[in-house]
C-alpha cells in the first residue's frame, strides 16, 4: 500500500492541476446530481415495524378517516382578551380555506368544536330533564290507569253479585240480557285499559333505553371532560389540521404552505403559532457557528504551520471533499427518505477528518523538506508515509460508519452511510489533492525564515529517558477517576425524541407549545392515541356502552386527564381513543403511561395499542438499544483485528478500546448534564432540559470509536516504531508521545473546534450531536491518548508488545508507516555537499557523539514536531 501511495503522490505532484481540475468536476458534477435529484429533508423520527407504526398502519387500513399525520395551529389573542365574533370567523374562514392546500385531508374549527361541545353538554342536561318529565308523565298515567282498573274490578265484583242475586232468586233469564250487556261494558272497559298499559310499559320501556343511552353519552362526554378546544379564559383556541398521509410522509412543501398560509393571514388582534409537527425547523447544514468552528480550526493551522498558504491548504481540501461528499449524498434525497441531520453529520466528519488527514501528510511533507528532501521526492513519502497511516485510520472510522447499516434502522444506516461518503472522499482527497497542491505551491509551504535553513536544521531532539513510574500511577488513577466523575450523569440518561420545547424560543413551534402548556396543560402538546382490538364486532346499539367500558378503562390509568372517543372501524372491529396525559410527551410518567395501556387486559378486547410522539421515543429507544450490541460487536471486532494487524500486540488494541470506553461514558456524562440536567444551560443554548436524542448514544459509538483508533494509531505507531528500532519499552513510549504529541494535539483541537460550532445550531438534534463528539474528541486525544495510554503502556513494558507467537507468524505485515518505503528510498535526499537526508537525533541530555543508535526512523517521522 506504501509503494502503491508513493506513485500516486509522485504522480499527483507531476499531473498537479490535471488533478486540481478533476476534483473540481467532481464537484461540480456532485452539485448537478443535487440540482437535479435532490429532494427534500425530514425532521420527523420513524422506524418502520415498532409497535406505534402498527397501530398506524392498522388505522390506515380498518379507519381510514383517523389516519394520516395532523398537526396543530395555536390562535391567541395579542391583548389577552377573549376572541370576539369577527376574530372566530376570520379564523374560521382561515382553516377553510388551509384545507384547499395540496396533501391537506382536513381540519377542525376550535370555536366549532368546542360549541358542539358544549351542545351537547347541554343536551345530556335537557335530555335529562325531559327523561325526568316523560317518567312523571308516565308515573301520573300509570296512576291514572291503576285508578280505573280499581272502579272496573270494583264494577265487575258489583255486577257479580247482582247476578248471583238473579241467581238465587229465580230471576236469571230475566236478567240475563242486562247482565250480559253490563259484562260487555267491562270487558270493553278492561280492553282499553290493557291497551292503555301495554302502551305505557312500551313508553317506559322506550324512556328506560333512551335514559341509558343518554346516560352512555353523558359517561363519554364525562370522560373527555377536560379536553378543551378554547382555554376556560377564551383568550387561545388549538386548531388541528390533518394530512392525507403520516407526518413523516407528507412532504415538506405540503407543511411550508401551511405555515405561510398561517403567516400571511392577517387577523387584527390575533396571533397564530404552529406547532412543530408541521413547522419543526430543518437545521442550517453551514451556520455562524459552524462557520466560527472553521476560523478557529484555520488560527491552530496557521500557529501549527506558520504560513497562511499551509494554514489554508486543508481548509480547502477539506471543502471540496464535504462538497462533494455532502451534495452527492443530497442527491438521494429525493428518492430514500433522509433525515435533517444526515447531511449536517456529513459536513461534520468531512470538515474534521478532511482537515486533519490533509494535515498529518502536509505536516509530514514540511518536516522532509526542512531536512533537505528534494520536493519531489517529499510528496512522494509523505504520501506513502503518512498517507499510509491516514488510509488504515480513516478505514476504521469507515467500518464504525457503515456498520450503523447493522442496526437494522433505515435513518440511522443512512447516516452512517452520508457519513462514510464524507469521510472516504477525504481520503481520497488527503492523498490525492494533497500532493497536487503541495506540488503547486512548492517550497512556500515553508516559512521564510525555515526555507534558508533547508537541509540545515540541525539535530533533533528526542527523550532518553522514560516517564518515572510513579508519574505513571498517579496519571492513571487521576485521569481515571477524573473520567469516572464526568461519567456520573450517564447513570442517569433518558432517552427521546425532540418535541416542541427543544425548538428554538423565538420560533413558532415553541411559542405554540409553551401556549398550550400554559392554557391546556402539558399533556395535551403529547396526546396518545390509543387503539382496542375487539374480538368480535360491535353492534350499532352497543357502540356506545362499549366505548364507555372501554374509555372508563383506559380514565382509571393513573397519570391520565381525559379519554375522549374518536370512533369505530368500518367492519366495528376497532376502537380508537385519544388519550391525554398528565405529563408531557418527553415526561417519564407519560412513557410509563404507554407502557401501562399496552399492557391492559379487558374481556372482549384481544389488544390495546399506542400510537403518540411519547409511544414513539419508547419504540425507538427500545430498537436501538437492541441494535446497539450487535453494533459494538461488528465495529470493535474488526477496529481490534486491525489493531492487532498493525500494531501486532494483543494488549495494546484491548487497552484502547477500554480507554475509548471511558471516554465515551465521559462524553455521555457532558451531554446528560447540559441538556438533560441544564447544567451550563445558557452557555449552550439548552432553554428547556429534556431526554437525550434517541439515537445520539450508538452514533456517538461509531464515531468516536472511528476517531479515537485514528489517534491510537498515529501516537502508538510511532510508540512501535520506537521499539522496533532498539529503545525499551518504556523509553520508546515517551519518544512516541514526543514524535506525534504536536500533530495529534493540533488535529484534536482542530476537530474539536469543527464539531463545537455545532453546538450553537437552531436544533436541538445537531447541537447534541455537535457537543457530544466534541466532548468525545477533547477527553479522548488529551486525556486518553495523550495521558492514560501511555502511563498504561508504560506500566506494562515489554508485556505491550506480547502477541503469541502462532499469531505472530500468521500475521500480514502491516507497514502503517512505511518503513520500508523509507529503507527502499535511501539517499533519494541528499544534499548537493553530500550531506544525509535527514540530520542526525540528539538524546536529551546528551551530546550527539555520546548518544545511542537511534536510526531515523524512530517516532513516526510524519509526527515530528
Amino acid at each position: 500500500m506504501a509503494s502503491l501511495l508513493y506513485r500516486l503522490g509522485r504522480f499527483a505532484a507531476r499531473r498537479a492541476w490535471t488533478v486540481v481540475v478533476a476534483w473540481i468536476v467532481v464537484l461540480g458534477l456532485a452539485g448537478g446530481a443535487f440540482a437535479l435529484f435532490g429532494g427534500t429533508l425530514t425532521s420527523a423520527v420513524s422506524i418502520p415495524g415498532t409497535a406505534t407504526q402498527k397501530v398506524s398502519d392498522e388505522l390506515a387500513d380498518k379507519f381510514p378517516q383517523a389516519s394520516g399525520g395532523t398537526g396543530t395551529v395555536v390562535f391567541t389573542t395579542t391583548d389577552d382578551t377573549p376572541f370576539t365574533d369577527d376574530q372566530k370567523t376570520a379564523i374560521g374562514d382561515l382553516l377553510t380555506s388551509t384545507e384547499k392546500l395540496d396533501d391537506v385531508k382536513g381540519s377542525t374549527n376550535p370555536f366549532d368544536t368546542q360549541a358542539q361541545l358544549e351542545d351537547q353538554q347541554q343536551k345530556i342536561t335537557d335530555g335529562r330533564q325531559q327523561i325526568t318529565d316523560g317518567t312523571a308523565q308516565l308515573d301520573a298515567g300509570q296512576q291514572q290507569i291503576d285508578d280505573a282498573q280499581a272502579q272496573l274490578t270494583a264494577g265487575q265484583q258489583q255486577l257479580d253479585a247482582a247476578r248471583a242475586q238473579a241467581e238465587a232468586a229465580g230471576q236469571l233469564a230475566a236478567a240475563q240480557a242486562q247482565l250480559d250487556a253490563q259484562q260487555a261494558q267491562i270487558d270493553a272497559g278492561q280492553k282499553q285499559i290493557d291497551d292503555q298499559q301495554a302502551t305505557l310499559d312500551t313508553n317506559r320501556t322506550e324512556l328506560e333505553t333512551q335514559s341509558a343511552t343518554l346516560e352512555d353519552g353523558a359517561a363519554l362526554l364525562a370522560l373527555a371532560a377536560d379536553i378543551r378546544q378554547v382555554s376556560t379564559d377564551e383568550t387561545t383556541a388549538v386548531a388541528t389540521i390533518q394530512f392525507d398521509t403520516a407526518l413523516n410522509l407528507v412532504p415538506a412543501e405540503a407543511k411550508d404552505a401551511v405555515v405561510a398560509e398561517m403567516n400571511d393571514a392577517t387577523i387584527d388582534g390575533v396571533q397564530a403559532e404552529v406547532s412543530n409537527d408541521i413547522a419543526a425547523s430543518i437545521p442550517e447544514i453551514l451556520g455562524p457557528g459552524e462557520v466560527a468552528g472553521v476560523v478557529i480550526a484555520a488560527i491552530v493551522l496557521f500557529v501549527m504551520l506558520g504560513t497562511l498558504i499551509g494554514a489554508g491548504l486543508p481548509l480547502i481540501n477539506a471543502l471540496i471533499g464535504v462538497g462533494v461528499g455532502v451534495l452527492a449524498s443530497l442527491a438521494l434525497s429525493g428518492t430514500v427518505e433522509m433525515l435533517s441531520v444526515t447531511p449536517v453529520l456529513g459536513v461534520m466528519l468531512g470538515l474534521a477528518v478532511g482537515i486533519d488527514y490533509s494535515l498529518f501528510i502536509l505536516n509530514r511533507h514540511r518536516t522532509q523538506l526542512r531536512d533537505g528532501t528534494p520536493l519531489p521526492e517529499s510528496i512522494g513519502l509523505a504520501n506513502g508515509t503518512s498517507g499510509n497511516a491516514v488510509v488504515f485510520a480513516g478505514s476504521t472510522v469507515l467500518i464504525a460508519l457503515l456498520a450503523l447499516n447493522l442496526t437494522g434502522i433505515p435513518f440511522l444506516g443512512l447516516m452512517g452511510t452520508v457519513g462514510a461518503v464524507c469521510v472516504f472522499v477525504a481520503i481520497l482527497i488527503a492523498i490525492t489533492l494533497t500532493p497536487a497542491l503541495l506540488s503547486l505551491v512548492g517550497m512556500r509551504i515553508l516559512p521564510k525564515k525555515v526555507r534558508a535553513r533547508v537541509g540545515h536544521t540541525g539535530p533533533v531532539r528526542v527523550p532518553s529517558k522514560p516517564m518515572k513510574t510513579s508519574r505513571a500511577v498517579l496519571t492513571l488513577i487521576g485521569g481515571v477517576v477524573v473520567l469516572l466523575i464526568v461519567a456520573i450523569p450517564a447513570l442517569s440518561m433518558r432517552l427521546g425524541l425532540p418535541a416542541g420545547s427543544s425548538e428554538p424560543v423565538d420560533s413558532s413551534a415553541y411559542k405554540a407549545y409553551q401556549l398550550i402548556d400554559d392554557k391546556f396543560g402539558a399533556g395535551v402538546n403529547g396526546p396518545l392515541l390509543v387503539v382496542a382490538d375487539l374480538d368480535s364486532a360491535v353492534s350499532e346499539d352497543d357502540l356506545v356502552a362499549e366505548q364507555v367500558r372501554v374509555g372508563t378503562l383506559l380514565k382509571d390509568q393513573g397519570d391520565v386527564v381525559a379519554v375522549a372517543p374518536i370512533g369505530a372501524s368500518d367492519d366495528d372491529t376497532l376502537l380508537a381513543f385519544q388519550v391525554v396525559p398528565d405529563g408531557g410527551p418527553t415526561d417519564e410518567s407519560t412513557e410509563q403511561l404507554v407502557r401501562d395501556l399496552r399492557g391492559l387486559e379487558l374481556d372482549g378486547v384481544s389488544e390495546f395499542g399506542v400510537a403518540g410522539n411519547a409511544s414513539g421515543n419508547i419504540d425507538v429507544s427500545e430498537k436501538l438499544s437492541a441494535a446497539l450490541p450487535l453494533y459494538l460487536l461488528v465495529v470493535v471486532g474488526l477496529s481490534l483485528i486491525i489493531l492487532i494487524f498493525v500494531f501486532r500486540s494483543i494488549l495494546v488494541p484491548i487497552t484502547a478500546t477500554i480507554g475509548f470506553v471511558l471516554s465515551l461514558f465521559a462524553a455521555f456524562g457532558g451531554v446528560t448534564a447540559v441538556f438533560q440536567w441544564g447544567w451550563l444551560g445558557g452557555v449552550f443554548g439548552v432553554h428547556d432540559p429534556g431526554p437525550i436524542l434517541s439515537f445520539l448514544p450508538i452514533l456517538m459509538v461509531g464515531v468516536l470509536f472511528g476517531l479515537a483508533m485514528d489517534y491510537q494509531l498515529f501516537l502508538v505507531s510511532g510508540m512501535r516504531e520506537a521499539y522496533a528500532h532498539g529503545a525499551s519499552a518504556r523509553l520508546a513510549v515517551q519518544r512516541g508521545v514526543h514524535a506525534g504529541r504536536t500533530v495529534v494535539t493540533a488535529a484534536a483541537l482542530i476537530m474539536t473546534a469543527v464539531f463545537a460550532g455545532f453546538v450553537f445550531s437552531n436544533s436541538v438534534m445537531i447541537q447534541s450531536i455537535g457537543l457530544g463528539l466534541a466532548l468525545g474528541v477533547l477527553v479522548d486525544a488529551f486525556v486518553v491518548r495523550l495521558l492514560l495510554i501511555p502511563a498504561v503502556m508504560h506500566l506494562l513494558g515489554d508485556a505491550a508488545w506480547w502477541i503469541p507467537k502462532w499469531l505472530d507468524r500468521i500475521l500480514p505485515d502491516v507497514d502503517v508507516e512505511g518503513a520500508s518505503l523509507e529503507r527502499s528510498h535511501p539517499g533519494q535526499a541528499a544534499a548537493a555537499d553530500g550531506e544525509p537526508e535527514h540530520a542526525s537525533h540528539v538524546i536529551d541530555g546528551a551530546a550527539p557523539d555520546a548518544a545511542p543508535h537511534v536510526p531515523s526512523t524512530d517516532g513516526p517521522p510524519a509526527h515530528r514536531a
